[in-house]
């Protein structure tokens, strides 16, 4: 038997908040509380650490097949271990786009032969044309859990409210990136003071939140699970909270860098800081954080967008945009969340763990007798320097050189350690 000792033991979905230990054979969880321990026993002393559920990460980009010089499924499954993750769930858009039956497959196979456990998406429509549904019955069949062109907004509100009503019918969340392309003049930085510093252009907070408003009411019509992304304006946050209070099916997803950093990051970080839709002002910012807590933000995930550093040493005009985050989500939410005081550290892991688990229908996310022994165990405390060297292929992150608090210390999957910090 595998026994944790002395941990202290954080559940959201059942409220534990206890200092105990937990017994794990075969892969489950066997015991919470006190378990008695034999010479034979791997003994873990959890003495000054947390345990809590292996995180879940609803939003990540493993560009494989067909980018894998970015990252692969692999090396994707490592950061994630690195970073806590137990479980993560792969956006669409591979190349060739994940719209069939043998693309949905390969990632569905090669993520059962990683670490942890790897999800896939498919895509709403064909080629992410934005006009023709992919086949999202055949899609399932083949390992998908949810649709979503992310990357790519879908202008037509036909299309979506057809897609909507095909995942109502199906009960799976199909996932919207909103920003219109229209409306902005240059993407990944925001328009205002920072973008006119630099002469860019810039995207409006208008472009994003003109389209949740729009989905917003589709979602209210159709009763689709639907997952608004990457929210960054103030605005978006308001359309997503009245729809929530009118009883849509809606679901806020979040990233670390929205409620950590601003526009103001772009002079410092150039490149690296550019990110679709953008980090904007002080007060999107904060508008954010109050989402996340009264709850109308119940999802945060990484948005994990690796790109070579070739790519991002580019000129700001010219660079992909998009950052890792696996490796820093939870110690950003720790240090921007937890110890300014917006969130007690289980609201903080329930946006992390059983809220994405319970919405993609995944057996994850809770720390209980019986289930899987899928767990991540960090230091709260711990201060760290992000430094430039990840598990992930890439290091385009604008959070080198900060320090952080919150270290993850060890990564428990299926009972057997993944991670462990050196």
């Amino acid at each position: 038997m595998f026994v944790i000792k002395n941990v202290r033991i954080l559940d959201p979905a059942s409220a534990t908040d206890m200092t105990g230990d937990i017994g794990i054979e075969n892969g489950k969880i066997t015991a919470i509380g006190t378990v008695e321990t034999k010479a034979e026993d791997q003994v873990l002393d959890g003495k000054g650490l947390v345990a809590s559920p292996g995180l879940v990460d609803t939003h990540v980009h493993f560009r494989d097949p067909g980018l894998t010089y970015k990252e692969d499924i692999y090396s994707g499954a490592h950061a994630a271990a690195a970073g806590g993750f137990t479980s993560v769930v792969c956006m669409a858009n591979t190349k060739p786009v994940a719209d069939n039956v043998d693309t949905v497959s390969y990632i569905v196979d090669k993520g059962k032969k990683t670490n942890i456990h790897v999800y896939a998406t498919a895509a709403v429509t064909k080629a992410f044309d934005g006009k023709n549904l992919t086949d999202f019955r055949d899609l399932l069949k083949a390992g998908a859990v949810g649709f979503t062109d992310d990357g790519i907004p879908i202008k037509d509100a036909k299309t979506v409210k057809a897609a909507m009503e095909l995942a109502a019918e199906l009960d799976v969340p199909i996932s919207l990136h909103e920003e219109d392309p229209d409306l902005i003049e240059r993407p990944g930085v925001n328009q205002g003071k920072v973008s006119e510093k630099l002469n860019y252009g810039g995207a409006p907070a208008r472009s994003e939140y003109e389209m949740v408003r729009r989905d917003c009411e589709l979602t209210l019509q159709t009763r689709a699970k639907t997952v608004i992304q990457h929210i960054s304006s103030a605005e978006s946050v308001e359309a997503v909270r009245q729809c929530w209070r009118r009883g849509g099916r809606i679901y806020g997803e979040v990233t670390p860098q929205h409620f950590s950093a601003t526009e103001d990051l772009v002079l410092e970080k150039g490149a690296l800081a550019r990110v679709n839709p953008p980090l904007r002002t002080e007060a999107d910012r904060r508008a954010i954080i109050e989402g996340l807590k009264d709850g109308t933000l119940n999802i945060i995930a990484t948005d994990h967008a690796p790109h070579s550093r070739e790519e991002k040493a580019k000129d700001i005009k010219d660079a992909p945009s998009g950052m890792i985050g696996l490796e820093t989500s939870l110690a950003l939410g720790i240090t921007n969340l937890v110890k300014t005081g917006e969130l007690e550290l289980i609201d903080l892991l329930e946006k992390m763990t059983i809220n994405p688990a319970m919405l993609y229908h995944l057996n994850a996310g809770r720390v209980t007798e019986g289930g899987p022994a899928d767990l991540v165990l960090f230091d709260p405390d711990k201060k760290w320097t992000v430094e430039d060297h990840f598990y992930s292929k890439a290091n385009n992150s604008p959070f080198i050189g900060m320090e952080l608090t919150g270290k993850v210390q060890y990564t428990i999957c299926g009972g057997k350690i993944v991670y462990q910090a050196g």
